[in-house]
């Protein structure tokens, strides 16, 4: 082989490694099922990838409070990429959410102004208070897949996680369904 036949090789096959960033990816998201251990990742309605995942120690559960280790369910989005994470690469989950922050204002978990704080994250598309009763810290991270092992993360293996790190931006909505 050439040298310019290798160099053409290298770079078809680098295409095919990402084949759905090439067009981007149009209104990304998220959608992890955790009986099934999977997250799908969809260019709208089009699935273009479904990934193993991990899940908190407690994976059965609807997470309620700070460490009781259960993976949250609902509707969130993508509110902070963290290329530092100690996880390989994370997405910041939006958790707590409105529902999570009025039951917790209901069964007193959290004050008032901590429920005001988390319903105008959620208006503004922010992250929202992080370290109430409630819980937060919610990431799609790497570090592994093989287990549930998380405080209430959703882990995915370093290189799924990679691939999704680079297809998604802040905002990109995720649901977490029991």
């Amino acid at each position: 082989m050439t040298r310019m036949t290798l160099i053409i090789s290298f770079l078809i096959g680098v295409i095919w490694v990402y084949p759905w960033q090439n067009p981007p990816v149009e209104k990304p998201r998220i959608v992890v099922y955790k009986s099934a251990r999977k997250l799908e990742f969809y260019s709208g309605k089009t699935l273009l990838r479904t990934y193993r995942v991990g899940l908190g120690f407690s994976p059965v559960a609807d997470k309620v409070r700070e460490g009781d280790g259960a993976t949250p369910e609902g509707e969130f989005y993508v509110f902070v990429k963290n290329n530092k994470s100690a996880y390989y690469l994370s997405l910041g989950v939006s958790y707590p959410n409105v529902e999570d922050a009025r039951r917790g204002l209901r069964d007193g978990l959290i004050t008032k102004g901590q429920y005001d704080a988390i319903v105008d994250a959620h208006r503004k598309k922010t992250g929202p208070p992080q370290y109430t009763k409630l819980g937060g810290l919610i990431y799609i991270h790497g570090n592994g897949a093989k287990s549930d092992w998380t405080w209430g993360c959703v882990a995915l293996e370093n290189a799924d996680m990679k691939e999704l790190y680079d297809s998604v931006s802040v905002g990109t909505p995720v649901t977490i369904k029991p």
